[in-house]
């Protein structure tokens, strides 16, 4: 048994001792299916602490021949997989953290060369007749020497394998030293029985240097075959929940909302967290803290801070991920900071709709301090005037909901460019952030009768609200916009809807500088 080469199985043992442990082993049967194949190569991206580690433990512990696992994986899952006793403690397995070699920027200019040494040396443990392959012989040429005397494979697991890219996020010739050492270590290599990599971003992309693509990716945009095993299932949340007496409709609001593939996905330590204490609150602050989001989302992208803002309002803002370079300082544009956000867990991404949002209550509360300390001028005061905006709705005050939007749009003058409808929409979503503690998030552009309603906020079960159907209109009347509401049928959707239906209408009079809003009840004819 070594520390990289044939490790044995603590880590996972100590991982299924945990009071809170959740099968993921059916993972292992999708590996199995990728060994020895040309599509044998798996990169695994999530946020930290999703799971990435506990997987890479629970698969070196189940290939290594250094260790005797059976007991371990007694009863679980993948025990019922045909393919489970073939491969169980049968493969020479190249275990590598990282982030073990590459601690401070002073590792940078030897960590690959420190790291082949201390691989090296226990093959040569492991291998006797490889030390007359000469001194200072590279890592790969090793491998395909035992790999042609013995016809021994490998399978490789790495962890953290993009901390480069996040300790080097400004030295290039540090990150293409690296991929250029992945590429030779893997590109063609017969002695690759499987490679397993996990980190929190993508491959990077680098032109010829992105010549490690034969890796499929597994990423928070396209989760693959395996999005249930990374994270925690809403069934396997609600189980906790009974288990430790936990209310799961309240952990669904604090924190469910990551749509990965077909599942809504849990960060794991929080929910460890939240069964250990039985307190709701942000977990997230231990992880990636509010001051690196601060970062990024101060970045100055024409309708960034739009996006922001529409969002903290429970919005949703479309976006086009493929210009992402999949490292953390090349941003074009707006949409490359979101990509990356999702990548780091502070936003989730509906595929469908190619659109982003804030996943749940314990990330928005990341973004609220994020904001607090990072200037944006207005905005916290915007949001304290919130409720009295939803209350003076709920009155059909239409007077004084317009002037508390003036009075909103006046305190983020400087945040947005209040030119177009799309930051009258972001002012209407700020106006109206306290109806997430009333409403489902807001609908927008929802397909309604002959045409699409702005925004409609739709009451929780349970809640005695009426549902709000509201138009936006930059220099025209309030009331031509309710007339457009029932012109064009856009309750038509809820006709089956037995609760009460408030039309609102508001403008914006860009020569005045005023806003306009007129609120009806629907009347059914």
């Amino acid at each position: 048994m070594g520390i990289y080469l044939n490790p044995g199985n603590v880590s996972f043992c100590k991982a299924i001792n945990n009071d809170i442990y959740v099968d993921k082993t059916n993972l292992i049967a999708y590996t199995n299916s990728r060994i020895d194949k040309a599509d044998c190569f798996i990169c695994v991206s999530r946020p930290r602490r999703f799971g990435k580690s506990m997987a890479a433990d629970m698969l070196t512990a189940y290939y290594s021949k250094g260790c005797d696992s059976k007991r371990l994986f007694a009863g679980r899952n993948v025990e019922e997989e045909k393919s489970f006793s073939q491969h169980l403690n049968q493969h020479n397995v190249i275990r590598l953290d990282i982030q073990k070699f590459l601690e401070t920027e002073r590792s940078l200019d030897n960590f690959i060369e420190e790291m082949e040494k201390a691989v090296l040396r226990e093959i040569m443990e492991e291998f006797p007749d490889s030390k007359d392959f000469g001194e200072g012989c590279r890592l790969k040429f090793v491998l395909e020497k035992i790999f042609a005397r013995t016809g021994q494979g490998f399978i490789f697991i790495i962890d953290e394998w993009d901390c480069v890219f996040r300790i080097a996020r400004e030295h290039q010739e540090y990150q293409k030293d690296y991929l250029s050492f992945l590429r030779g270590l893997f590109k063609g290599s017969p002695y690759v029985d499987l490679a397993y990599m996990t980190g929190i971003l993508p491959v990077k992309k680098y032109g010829e240097h992105s010549a490690i693509n034969m890796f499929k990716e597994f990423s928070m945009l396209n989760p693959g075959k395996i999005a249930e095993y990374f994270g925690f299932t809403a069934p396997e949340v609600e189980m906790l929940c009974k288990h430790y007496h936990v209310d799961f409709a309240e952990a669904q609001k604090w924190y469910d909302g990551y749509l990965i593939g077909e599942y809504h996905i849990y960060n794991p330590q929080s929910i460890v967290e939240l069964m250990d204490s039985g307190e709701f609150q942000s977990y997230w602050t231990g992880t990636e803290t509010y001051e690196a989001l601060k970062v990024y989302i101060d970045r100055n992208f024409d309708g960034l801070k739009e996006a922001i803002i529409a969002m903290l309002g429970n919005g949703h803002c479309k976006i086009d991920p493929s210009t992402f370079q999949n490292d953390m300082t090349t941003f074009k544009a707006k949409d490359d900071v979101l990509t990356l956000l999702v990548h780091l867990g502070y936003l989730t991404y509906d595929k469908k709709n190619s659109e982003v949002f804030i996943p749940n209550q314990e990330i928005a509360m990341e973004f609220m301090r994020a904001v607090k300390m990072g200037g944006w001028d207005g905005l916290m005061q915007a949001l304290t005037h919130s409720e009295k905006l939803l209350s003076s709705t709920w009155e059909q005050d239409g007077a004084a909901v317009a002037k508390g939007i003036s009075v909103i749009h006046s305190e983020t003058a400087s945040l947005l460019k209040y030119n177009d409808e799309n930051s009258l929409t972001c002012t209407v979503l700020m106006a109206y952030y306290s109806a997430k503690a009333y409403y489902m998030n807001p609908l927008m552009e929802l397909p309604s009768g002959k045409g699409f309603a702005d925004v409609v906020y739709l009451p929780k079960r349970n809640v005695d609200k009426p549902a709000l159907v509201v138009e936006l209109k930059w220099d025209k009347s309030a009331r031509g916009a309710i007339r457009q509401i029932k012109e064009k049928q856009y309750t038509a959707w809820i006709e089956g809807y037995v609760g009460e239906i408030f039309l609102i209408g508001i403008t914006y009079h860009k020569g005045k500088k005023t806003h306009e809003c007129v609120i009806e009840k629907y009347v059914k004819e």
